[in-house]
C-alpha cells in the first residue's frame, strides 16, 4: 500500500499543477472541458488507459463535454504519490 504524503509535499505538487485539493473527500481533483461528447469520451479513454497501465483508477464523472477527475488512494485514505504521478500524466494527455 502507498503511504499518504505529507500535507507540505502535497501542496507544493498541487502549486505546480491545476488541480484543487478537497479536504472533505481528501483528494485531488480537477475538471477538463473539450468541445463536445465526443472529444470528452476520447480523453476518458486515454486516462483509462493510463489508469489500468498504472493499477490506479480516478474517481470521475462525464457531462456532455466535462470530465471531471477526483484522485485519491482509498487503501491510504487519501493523497499518495501515486495520485500526483497520475494528475501529472493525465495533464501531459492535453498539453
Amino acid at each position: 500500500m502507498a503511504d499518504l504524503i505529507a500535507e507540505a509535499e502535497r501542496n507544493a505538487a498541487l502549486a505546480e499543477m491545476p488541480w484543487d485539493y478537497d479536504e472533505e473527500r481528501k483528494s485531488i481533483f480537477r475538471s477538463f472541458g473539450f468541445r463536445d461528447f465526443s472529444e470528452a469520451f476520447a480523453f476518458m479513454t486515454r486516462v483509462a488507459l493510463l489508469a489500468e497501465k498504472a493499477g490506479h483508477h480516478p474517481d470521475w464523472s462525464n457531462s456532455y463535454n466535462v470530465v471531471a477527475i477526483s484522485l485519491s488512494t482509498h487503501d491510504a485514505g487519501g493523497v499518495t504519490r501515486n495520485d500526483i504521478e497520475l494528475a501529472r500524466r493525465i495533464d501531459a494527455l492535453i498539453e
